[in-house]
């Protein structure tokens, strides 16, 4: 019998304990929605006090603690100064790592670990980091997810980093170049991503479909991020500056080629970055294209091996004959279309502009949002304006051509604007002008353009001009 009051007193224990958890679970879902509705309003500092409640108190009630805290919290970082930022600095590192804790399948790793090294890295300053413990962090969270570590900064960060900690003479030359590919190889991913992502809009719109309104808005972000990764792969390239030379680039292939020589990883980066930094007249590039070709056979080796042919001054026809091979061999569409485009490319060096052509437009049907072809197509007509046209306003009619194939690089390609617009003013001016449109009375005409171009243009009426 003296048990039963221990078991009343334990009984009594449990229930306070869930009508007080109850209470708090209450209000915690009252002042979620008090802060929910001040943060729609933008009224960031009243929704700071009953979102941290529900922060402190129900860290699992909801997602909307974790992506309004967002919010809130770099409202109060971008307000506030010296303790007090680091005070919110911190507090929102604390709630991208409790997201990760208590909203784990709604949570992206890759994505919310780089931003807690983005947000360190951005104040460094303020939380005193150094260049190892960020780097550090970057990495562990490219490791951790590298399929959702995917912002175009936090990449051009962790490779900043790694290139600082070489100049401290903290990690080698290999590690920064190894990171440099791995690093481009992931926005090659993504640009690929976001590419085929924005041919599907772009080839519905060309069929004479209208994109619907979410339509438009999707084609504007897979646009604005093919344009950051864009930026950002030109951004490593100048970071990583005069260390991928071709006199550091020889003498360590050198010294690596024995140990690697049947690593196909291995053949291809060096093979590129070789390619890309124009090392191609030293002996060691056709050594390593040979192996790269023996150890794993592509279109992409194929194409170097015509490099090396061509500076050999090699047959056309067995040139010809491994472009058309590297063409056949590569059955993924982008990556085929970015075949037809070296194909182009080296086909246009050459003088073959119809032949180049062709490439360039298989490398538009099997990727529609690359502008570059376009442009190569253009810079052609351009370049052949003298020779195609009977008459010299016939011969200049050609530049509205090269106008013409610009304007859709510029339509379909966010990355080439500034390239696109430049080459456009210039076709123009090359143009026939208003007054001679005006003297020859021929706005409206259709002139045919004879030679490898085999096209037609329309003369613009000059009220529109």
């Amino acid at each position: 019998m003296k048990s039963l009051p221990l078991l009343l007193f334990s009984f009594l224990i449990i229930l306070c304990r869930t009508s007080f958890a109850q209470g708090n679970i209450d209000d915690c879902q009252t002042k979620l929605s008090i802060f929910h509705e001040y943060v729609k309003a933008k009224n960031y500092d009243a929704a700071y006090e009953p979102w941290a409640f529900v922060k402190n108190n129900c860290p699992d009630l909801s997602i909307a603690i974790y992506i309004d805290g967002e919010k809130i919290l770099k409202n109060k970082i971008e307000n506030a100064k010296g303790n007090e930022k680091r005070k919110f600095i911190e507090e929102l590192i604390e709630v991208l790592q409790k997201r990760l804790k208590y909203f784990e399948n709604k949570t992206h790793k890759g994505k919310y670990l780089a931003k807690i090294c983005q947000l360190r890295f951005d104040n460094r300053d303020i939380l005193q980091k150094d260049i190892k413990d960020l780097y550090d962090c970057f990495d562990a969270a490219y490791i951790e997810d590298k399929s959702t570590f995917t912002h175009p900064k936090s990449l051009y960060t962790y490779f900043s980093l790694i290139v600082d900690l070489y100049h401290n003479g903290e990690r080698p030359i290999e590690d920064v170049f190894d990171k440099y590919d791995d690093i481009l190889e992931k926005i090659e991913e993504e640009i690929k991503n976001y590419s085929e992502k924005l041919n599907k809009l772009i080839q519905k719109e060309d069929g004479g479909t209208k994109l619907t309104k979410k339509e438009v808005q999707r084609k504007n972000v897979y646009q604005d991020y093919l344009k950051n990764y864009d930026l950002i792969s030109k951004s490593i390239d100048v970071k990583l500056g005069v260390i991928a030379d071709c006199e550091n680039l020889i003498p360590l292939y050198n010294k690596n080629f024995e140990a690697n020589k049947d690593d196909a990883i291995w053949l291809k980066r060096a093979v590129s970055r070789m390619y890309n930094k124009e090392c191609t007249e030293d002996a060691l590039y056709e050594k390593l294209v040979k192996a790269y070709d023996d150890v794993a056979p592509s279109a992409e080796t194929k194409i170097y091996i015509v490099t090396i042919l061509i500076k050999k001054g090699g047959n056309p026809a067995e040139i010809n004959r491994y472009l058309d091979e590297a063409y056949k061999l590569e059955t993924d569409a982008y990556k085929k279309s970015k075949i037809a485009y070296k194909i182009g490319l080296i086909l246009k060096k050459k003088g073959s502009y119809a032949r180049a052509r062709s490439y360039f437009r298989n490398a538009l049907k099997l990727n529609p949002s690359n502008g570059r072809p376009h442009l190569a197509i253009a810079a052609m007509y351009a370049e052949s304006a003298k020779n195609c046209g009977d008459t010299n306003f016939n011969k200049r009619a050609v530049y509205w051509l090269a106008a013409i194939e610009a304007r859709k690089a510029l339509r379909v390609d966010p990355t080439l604007e500034k390239a696109a617009t430049q080459n456009i003013k210039r076709y123009e001016a090359l143009a026939p002008s208003r007054e001679d449109i005006f003297k020859c009375a021929c706005f409206g005409k259709i002139i045919k353009i004879d030679c490898w171009i085999n096209g037609k243009v329309t003369v613009p009426n000059i009220k529109k001009r």
